[in-house]
């Protein structure tokens, strides 16, 4: 996009909204093409304001962005699509910003593009349906992690680099996916992985999500593939994530 040029409409994820002086609202929103951008919505707070609802958190926007030095303007917004579920359901707006932080964490404001935009809407959007959510969790930080160049390696040996059998593995974060126990056995590292989830991390690493949407797994599986998965992303970014720890609360109280 040429400097001189000081607004520009695009499509836009929120991703995140604050109350911002009296009336108006601090966003971070994805844009295909610009980013993540840090603006302001002026008045966006004030019931007449003809913003109000259309920065609403998660949603899908057409928006006129006017560039500033430090902050961006909000000129006009219009919603494409509000993904309402995702405000109406405690459990799916958790994964919703579980979807975000991740994408927060591994993208930096420039690195943003396209893939990951629509990624991101993809998947917000598989959350407003009958899908399991954690499946969508799932799919999508594999999803992500190939687009940040972190794929785990699930079909050959981290290690070895041969061929993985038809057999219950381990899965080491610091070599970055699956080892066989051969392997193993000499390092203090890796965590049992068993065949099932092995087979279900390569279907989602090598499917779209209209095939892997129809897996029906079990509980005790769903525990593995997230402690195997959140284990991995925490070592890459050397940080808990607080959305898990909101899921986790979550799950006690429903107990």
């Amino acid at each position: 996009m040429p400097s001189h040029e000081r607004s520009f409409r695009t499509p836009a994820v929120i991703l995140r909204r604050q109350d911002f002086g009296e009336a108006d609202r601090l966003l971070v929103v994805l844009t295909p093409g610009h980013g993540k951008l840090r603006a302001i919505a002026k008045g966006a707070r004030k019931p007449a304001a003809r913003k109000t609802g259309h920065v609403e958190l998660f949603a899908l926007v057409d928006m006129l962005i006017s560039r500033g030095r430090e902050l961006h303007i909000v000129a006009q917004a219009e919603t494409r699509e509000p993904f309402l579920p995702l405000r109406e359901d405690l459990v799916r707006g958790t994964y919703a910003n579980h979807l975000v932080e991740l994408l927060d964490r591994f993208t930096a404001d420039q690195d943003t593009g396209r893939a990951e935009f629509d990624l991101l809407v993809s998947a917000l959007g598989w959350l407003c349906t009958d899908a399991d959510p954690r499946l969508v969790a799932r799919y999508y930080e594999l999803a992500l992690l190939a687009l940040a160049g972190f794929a785990p390696s699930l079909h050959q040996c981290a290690v070895g680099q041969e061929s993985l059998e038809p057999q219950d593995q381990f899965f080491s974060p610091p070599d970055g996916g699956a080892i066989c126990p051969e392997h193993r056995a000499g390092l203090e590292r890796g965590t049992p992985l068993s065949l099932n989830a092995l087979k279900a991390l390569r279907y989602m690493q090598t499917r779209p999500w209209e095939a892997a949407r129809v897996l029906n797994l079990n509980g005790p599986l769903h525990l593995e593939l997230e402690r195997v998965m959140l284990a991995y992303i925490t070592y890459i970014l050397e940080q808990r994530l607080q959305s898990v720890e909101f899921l986790k609360r979550l799950r006690r109280e429903e107990r």
